[in-house]
């Protein structure tokens, strides 16, 4: 592939940044819509386990929609809609991780893995049911509150999970990869798939099997995580954020309803959210010094993320198996924002 000099100078800046940090990079931006960045640094693969990227995806899209429709308001409980959950609990507050819901339990551990993901997902809606909230006055980012989310989405539609993604693709990303691994198996050569953590749980290196435990040991599908992807895949998904909020293309989700998901939904003192989507933070935000406040974006433990600046209209979207050289390997932290600024500044006299 043949790069622009200003690629190649983020390459350069990047090979000697990923030595003990990440096999590779792929990296993908756009300016005022239109491609301005498109990289692949080290040993690279056409799909990633996008992590927690599943998040902003599906479920906040999902979620977005079905309050578009009318479906619920930021005054509905949990309960409102699951009648047995026993908790005080906003569906808002899920989005904006003050719930008070544990960060994450180790339901591999435990569940029984013989069952077909379909059943198993009534022992989880248990389990989370039978914990404690615990309210405080900072923002805790919940795996178990964007879990929960599934099981509305679930009753809003009347609908199994892996039904309510698939009428979401159709209509939003219709031409992607994008996609859960059901019961942990893909039609695609495994070795399309950039591999992830040598897991000492399962006793392999994952490949184009879900890194997070947890939604491996659901049947490979969840709300929180699962989706694997492609960056084509992944800038999919940022341009329909990008357009939603310009309302410049006809979306499945109101300019309004887009642009309000989008703004800051919790005082600073107590969390960088908006409704679904992570904001800079004061210090150390993963998009780097660079992004505006008004930016949205997600991150992926295995190393992906995307941003989205809208004062700028710069999008930056990343994919990385970080977690291949393990798991504990925090040196791809200062990476990330790195790369994000090194795109920027390459951007300087046009935004």
């Amino acid at each position: 592939m043949k790069y622009t000099s200003q690629e190649n100078k983020i390459i350069e800046k990047i090979k000697h940044a990923i030595p003990d940090v990440t096999p590779g990079v792929v990296a993908r931006a756009y300016h005022l819509g239109r491609l301005v960045c498109d990289i692949g640094v080290g040993t690279t693969s056409p799909y990633y386990d996008l992590a927690s990227l599943t998040k902003v995806i599906f479920t906040q899209q999902a979620i977005m929609e079905a309050y578009d429709k009318g479906l619920w308001t930021f005054e509905t409980k949990v309960s409102d809609v699951l009648p047995d959950f026993k908790h005080e609990i906003l569906i808002k507050d899920l989005l904006t991780h003050t719930s008070g819901l544990e960060w994450w339990k180790p339901f591999y551990q435990s569940i029984p893995l013989d069952m077909p993901w379909t059943a198993k997902r009534a022992w989880i809606y248990q389990q989370i049911n039978e914990s404690t909230p615990n309210k405080t006055d900072k923002a805790v980012y919940s795996d178990l509150g964007f879990i929960l989310l599934g099981f509305i989405l679930e009753k809003l539609h009347q609908k199994n999970i892996y039904d309510v993604w698939l009428d979401l693709k159709e209509r939003s990303y219709p031409t992607t990869t994008l996609d859960f691994h059901l019961e942990n198996k893909t039609t695609l050569p495994k070795e399309q798939f950039a591999p992830t953590e040598d897991c000492p749980w399962r006793k392999r290196i994952l490949r184009a099997e879900v890194h997070d435990e947890n939604t491996w040991s659901f049947g490979g599908i969840s709300t929180h995580a699962g989706l694997f992807g492609s960056i084509e895949d992944l800038a999919a998904y940022g341009l329909t954020v990008r357009s939603q909020l310009q309302g410049i293309a006809r979306y499945n989700v109101r300019q309004k309803t887009a642009q309000l998901f989008a703004t800051r939904a919790i005082p600073p003192e107590v969390g960088d959210w908006a409704l679904g989507y992570m904001m800079p933070s004061h210090e150390n935000a993963s998009c780097g010094p660079h992004f505006s406040v008004r930016s949205i974006g997600h991150t992926g433990f295995t190393g992906t993320s995307f941003w989205y600046d809208p004062r700028n209209d710069l999008l930056i979207m990343i994919l990385s198996n970080r977690v291949h050289y393990g798991r504990d390997n925090k040196a791809y932290i200062s990476l990330r924002p790195q790369i994000h600024s090194w795109i920027y500044e390459s951007l300087k006299r046009t935004v």
